[in-house]
């Protein structure tokens, strides 16, 4: 449990941050989408550092239970598939992209789904646990 608590401390402002940040500056982070499609070496090292957390939070929580501390071994492992599919098929990366810049809706549903996850993370990594 104290692993699922300090994770939580971590993902929870993490998530809440990053997706603020986003919401707040759309047009901004459209345009960086865009950019980073356009240069293999960021999708490699977006992929290199997706893999890296995402396998550390796998080898270190690999938690499958039927309460809120799952939902930190899904981060791991959805990290882990992103880095994986960044390194393995990084020419698909824009046409998801692509998909986000069309779709601004898309991309705020996703936003608010990682925000609402980010403050559930943090109040039960610093209040509730």
């Amino acid at each position: 449990m104290e692993n699922s608590i300090f994770l939580a401390k971590l993902l929870g402002p993490y998530c809440i941050i990053v997706a603020v940040g986003i919401l707040f500056n759309l047009r901004t982070y459209q345009k960086v989408m865009g950019d980073f499609c356009k240069n293999s070496a960021l999708i490699y090292l977006g992929g290199v550092m997706a893999l890296f957390f995402g396998l550390l939070i796998v080898l270190f929580h690999n938690v499958w239970v039927a309460n809120w501390v799952v939902i930190i071994t899904i981060f791991g492992w959805l990290g882990f598939i992103k880095g994986a599919w960044l390194i393995i098929l990084p020419n698909t990366v824009a046409k998801l992209t692509e998909a986000y810049q069309k779709n601004v809706a898309l991309l705020v549903v996703h936003l608010v789904i990682i925000l609402a996850l980010g403050v559930f993370l943090t109040v039960m990594g610093y209040f509730v646990v």
